[in-house]
């Protein structure tokens, strides 16, 4: 009879020793309570954002994820709001006069000599401000699910697999990881610029960094932009080998209008993945409700490949990319339309118009090709802009736009 129990006994320690743990995907739930209206939109130094960062700090915590911040899990940064949209922002400890913002800041260690920062902004625009395209007249909550509760619920779920992959693995990976969820981006790239100027681990070490910005309404052809494709001579060929579900569209540059342009400008080679702006940007309408949870199980499946598959390859080298934002031509007009960043056709195509502009009057329609402007041949987002600087206020202008198989000329007045 002992010699029964104890054999039972050695079976059950060696069925608990041989069954994996598996990690648990929360995306859904995530994005669930960071994009709820009792957040107020996380707008930085608000009570929202707080509690957006103390459910962060929970999760980081029942993941088993170390603190790295300055106090604990938080990284506190202290700056004086722009008057003058052209300014560099000034971080400061004066308190007259400053918000204060919080990033997030986990860590797993793996005793390696490098380490991969994956970040997302969890802040968004609170009731609207400048940065709302929203027309009403009453306040209303900007919940930001696409932007960014998506990104930081893909952080999330990829600190939970790595966490997990590194707990279970007789031989850790050869780099650590940071998980960096950052505040004030929407206010620019504060959280980030900030972090890049006091990092919480040595700068020298950061093999690359990952950043997630919008990623939750993948569109039914799967077009997924991913941004800093150049920024490193690893990247195109890890990008293409371990894709199979997506139609990807690169651009080299590290600069956008992301926290990975942080990163870049201290020679760090940054990816930076987005799937697309929609008419819901920056409006209260961007709820949860909306996202594609299937697609952003696919990005985190992707970008956890990715990682994996550059693990052995070193440190990784970087190079600095052609910066398309100092070619971008300045204009005093706008069409009143939100472009289709996916699109890679000839011209620019229309993703959704606003009401009372000069596309909107023009009868302009979402999925119009935008393919001339006055004088100018529209080939891409570039010569678009080119196009739109030479007009003024005032002006009218002809335009051509394909629609399906029609062609369609008529006039913008701007």
């Amino acid at each position: 009879m002992k010699k029964l129990l104890f054999l039972l006994l050695l079976a059950g320690i060696t069925a608990c020793k041989t069954e994996p743990k598996v990690a648990e995907n929360k995306i859904k739930e995530d994005v669930a309570f960071l994009a709820d209206d009792k957040l107020e939109g996380r707008q930085t130094g608000t009570q929202g954002e707080i509690l957006a960062s103390e459910y962060l700090i929970k999760r980081f915590k029942a993941m088993g994820i170390q603190p790295k911040g300055t106090d604990g899990f938080l990284q506190s940064f202290s700056f004086k709001p722009k008057t003058d949209p052209h300014s560099e922002v000034e971080f400061t400890t004066n308190a007259d006069s400053t918000i204060t913002g919080h990033n997030v800041i986990g860590f797993i260690d793996n005793n390696a000599s490098q380490t991969i920062v994956i970040g997302a902004h969890y802040d968004h625009l609170g009731y609207g401000g400048d940065g709302s395209l929203y027309r009403g007249e009453d306040k209303a909550i900007h919940n930001g699910a696409d932007d960014n509760a998506s990104g930081v619920a893909i952080m999330l779920n990829l600190a939970s697999r790595l966490k997990v992959k590194n707990e279970s693995a007789e031989i850790k990976d050869h780099n650590n990881y940071l998980f960096l969820a950052f505040s004030g981006e929407e206010m620019g790239l504060l959280g980030s610029n900030y972090f890049s100027k006091n990092p919480t681990i040595d700068s020298e070490a950061i093999n690359y960094m990952i950043n997630m910005d919008m990623v939750g309404r993948m569109k039914t052809d799967s077009t997924l932009a991913v941004y800093g494709t150049g920024t490193s001579p690893m990247f195109k060929q890890t990008l293409k080998s371990n894709n199979d579900k997506f139609n990807i569209v690169e651009n080299e540059s590290g600069v956008g209008p992301s926290d990975h342009t942080s990163f870049y400008l201290i020679d760090i080679p940054v990816l930076h993945f987005f799937t697309g702006q929609h008419e819901d940007y920056h409006k209260p309408s961007d709820d949860a409700d909306k996202l594609n949870y299937e697609g952003m199980n696919l990005i985190s499946d992707y970008i956890f490949d990715i990682i994996t598959d550059l693990d052995d390859n070193g440190e990784l080298a970087f190079r600095k990319t052609k910066n398309e934002s100092e070619e971008t031509p300045r204009f005093k007009v706008g069409l009143g339309v939100v472009p289709d960043y996916l699109y890679d056709g000839k011209g620019m195509r229309i993703d959704g118009t606003r009401e009372e502009t000069p596309a909107f009057n023009a009868g302009l329609q979402k999925g119009d090709v935008v393919v001339k402007l006055g004088d100018s041949t529209i080939t891409d987002m570039m010569s678009y802009m080119r196009a739109l600087s030479v007009f003024d206020n005032g002006d009218e202008a002809a335009i051509t736009v394909k629609r399906g198989k029609e062609v369609i000329d008529t006039k913008v007045q701007f």
